[in-house]
């Protein structure tokens, strides 16, 4: 749950603990209303999506002209020895995979997110984004499509 919540959001560790803890909080209080769900994964993990949104929402107002979360990247920077410890370990070919994953749409990357690293299957993933089977097959295909076309444009490019 931690890390679908992390990649959800860019907001700090202790937001996505608190959105899970809410989510069980408010499981333990309707706990004598609810019935057990078919798969209780990703009951949790839809669950946690929703909360999430319904904090983003209620935090953000027409008012403010800079979010909390805007304000707690613009001061958390890296030291330059953790900048160097991680270029050692992450290799330029996933630096450069992460950050493609990032130019797709917001669909496509959380469908792709959830193929690849919440490693759940196409029905599953339609769960979650309560979306069909094959608009989750279609949303991961065309997300793979775009990068690998831009991957062969990079490629390209290193050449020449």
């Amino acid at each position: 749950m931690y890390r679908y919540g992390m990649s959800l959001v860019s907001a700090s560790e202790s937001f996505v603990f608190d959105c899970i803890h809410d989510v069980f909080t408010e499981i333990w209080v309707k706990r004598a209303r609810l019935t057990i769900p078919e798969n209780v994964r990703y009951y949790l993990l839809k669950a946690l999506k929703v909360r999430i949104l319904h904090v983003l929402q209620r935090q953000q107002r027409p008012s403010q002209s800079i979010s909390q979360f805007d304000f707690d990247e613009l001061w958390a920077e890296p030291s330059s020895e953790e900048l160097f410890t991680e270029q050692e370990d992450k290799g330029n070919r996933e630096q450069l995979i992460q950050k493609l994953i990032s130019q797709l749409p917001p669909r496509q990357q959380e469908a792709i997110r959830l193929r690849f690293v919440e490693e759940l299957d196409y029905g599953e993933i339609a769960e979650v984004l309560d979306i069909n089977r094959q608009s989750a097959q279609n949303l991961v295909f065309r997300g793979i499509e775009k990068l690998r076309q831009w991957v062969l444009v990079f490629l390209f490019l290193q050449i020449f």
